[in-house]
């Protein structure tokens, strides 16, 4: 996905470009003033139907106060006006980053005489491209004739432009338009939105932070504690193919979630990292045969598999028992855990993943590692199984909250499904942060103490692959996850 797809911006001018407070030096007390501006009187003033003296007249009448008191207060909430240099500025920055590509316009809500005043503050209107004045055009937000007067002038596509406004029901005029429209409230977050929206390449920016903090892409915990895993980078390595980025610790049979003892104590080897490395790294048959062999005693009484490689910790989690069907439909002996497969379709047709499991929270992780099952196996019977509650269970999650990690597992499902989900992927570039990347998702968590870990290699890894994979228009039917084996690139590191 190479430049934004906007090509246009329209802002407001009070309370996005400008500030401005209600506390005047007159008897006129805030919320009154307010009122005022609020009037249906006010509002034939800023489409220019009467004039300003007309206006505080009935104004005066209305709310049972001084004409020239009234006057007073307008003229002290004008000096009030601040300039938000922080947007400005971002606005000038965005304009020479995208070289002409980019046209910006402001919509206002505002009197002629108001204007007048504005435009005699020191502001650099050079950076709009047109400017409409309710009180010049006739017509104001949120009616729809004014922004249909703005699209004529300009001959905008409001499929391609963006819309930023403090007042919600403006911007729900402007979304009926088809405008991507953002509510101003935190500034910072709608900073970040408009660098996404009009950010020239978010591939590119991400695969750079990758790339800036290869081989430290370090996990953490909720609580802030930075450390290396291998589950995390065996999941980075399969997204991104790219062995540079990645610091893994190999095994020499089964393998350890963790590097190292970050945590002053000491974890057995588990099923899942295990799973996960031998379907990624490649591996001698005979060895991969021993492992699976070994894994098979660790069944309960229900034949379902648990998750540590030690059976004085009988614990299950059903994403552990699916990373290792897909080890074992890899190489032909899926036929073996027939009992957790039919587990994990029970779960999916009755549901039961939506508050997460033991180890992993989010129900879109567990759809993302189904997906991920399917995707490793060309036998048809997981795929009987599992695929229609898998397509059901996908679509009722689109446009759900979710973290950034979330949306992108979401989508790469979406994506190997031929599900479209527009939805979905504007969330999730709004979500990408300055850097290139963004931010951490919570993968899995500590079964005992519930101390969650995630990676901000990992999210950022999965964004751009879901970004990949839904850049192109979906295609209905079955199709691949396109996520395949790395051998050549995991032989590297084995070597290594």
């Amino acid at each position: 996905m190479s430049g934004s797809r906007y090509t246009a911006l329209i802002l407001d001018l009070a309370d996005v470009l400008f500030s401005w407070s209600s506390q005047t030096n007159t008897a006129i007390p805030p919320s009154t003033l307010k009122a005022i501006l609020a009037s249906p009187i006010w509002s034939d003033y800023e489409r220019g139907r009467i004039s300003e003296m007309t206006c505080f007249e009935r104004v005066a009448a209305t709310f049972s106060e001084d004409p020239d008191e009234i006057s007073a207060a307008i003229a002290s909430a004008r000096h009030s006006l601040k300039t938000n240099e922080e947007m400005i500025a971002l606005l000038r920055d965005m304009k020479d980053n995208l070289c002409g590509r980019l046209r910006i316009f402001a919509l206002s809500n505002i009197s002629v005489p108001d204007y007048q005043f504005v435009k005699s503050l020191p502001f650099d209107w050079t950076i709009f491209d047109d400017v409409f004045p309710s009180g010049v055009i006739g017509e104001r937000k949120p009616d729809l004739a004014a922004y249909q007067y703005v699209i004529t002038a300009t001959g905008i596509n409001p499929l391609t432009t963006v819309f930023v406004d403090d007042r919600p029901e403006n911007v729900a005029s402007a979304r009926s338009f088809g405008m991507h429209g953002i509510i101003f409230t935190h500034q910072e977050d709608v900073f970040r939105a408009l660098r996404s929206l009009f950010q020239d390449d978010p591939l590119k920016s991400g695969h750079a932070f990758l790339h800036a903090n290869a081989r430290q892409l370090r996990s953490v915990t909720d609580g802030g504690i930075s450390f290396m895993e291998n589950f995390t980078q065996l999941l980075i390595l399969e997204l991104t193919h790219d062995e540079n980025l990645v610091k893994i610790q190999p095994a020499m049979l089964t393998w350890n979630f963790f590097q190292g003892n970050p945590f002053y104590e000491t974890f057995p080897d588990d099923i899942d990292t295990t799973s996960l490395a031998m379907t990624i790294m490649p591996n001698d048959t005979s060895h991969i045969t021993a492992v699976m062999d070994e894994i098979l005693k660790l069944r309960n009484s229900d034949g379902i598999l648990q998750a540590w490689l030690d059976p004085s910790r009988p614990r299950v989690d059903p994403v552990v028992n699916i990373n290792a069907l897909c080890l074992f439909y890899k190489y032909g002996r899926g036929h073996e855990l027939e009992k957790p497969l039919r587990w994990i379709r029970d779960i999916l047709q009755q549901n039961q993943h939506i508050e997460g499991s033991r180890y992993y929270s989010s129900p879109d992780c567990f759809l993302y590692f189904v997906g991920r099952f399917l995707s490793h196996s060309n036998n048809p019977h997981p795929h009987k199984l599992l695929r229609p509650a898998l397509v059901k269970r996908t679509r009722e999650r689109i446009g759900t909250n979710g973290d950034a990690m979330e949306l992108s597992m979401r989508l790469i499902v979406c994506a190997g499904l031929g599900i479209c989900n527009k939805v979905d992927m504007e969330a999730l570039r709004l979500l990408q942060c300055d850097d290139g990347g963004w931010e951490v998702g919570w993968l899995c968590c500590f079964g005992s103490t519930g101390v969650r870990i995630g990676n901000r290699g990992l999210s950022t890894a999965l964004a751009i692959r879901a970004i990949e994979l839904n850049s192109a228009q979906c295609v209905p039917g079955e199709q691949s996850f396109q996520m395949h084996c790395i051998t050549s690139v995991a032989k590297k590191i084995l070597i290594s």
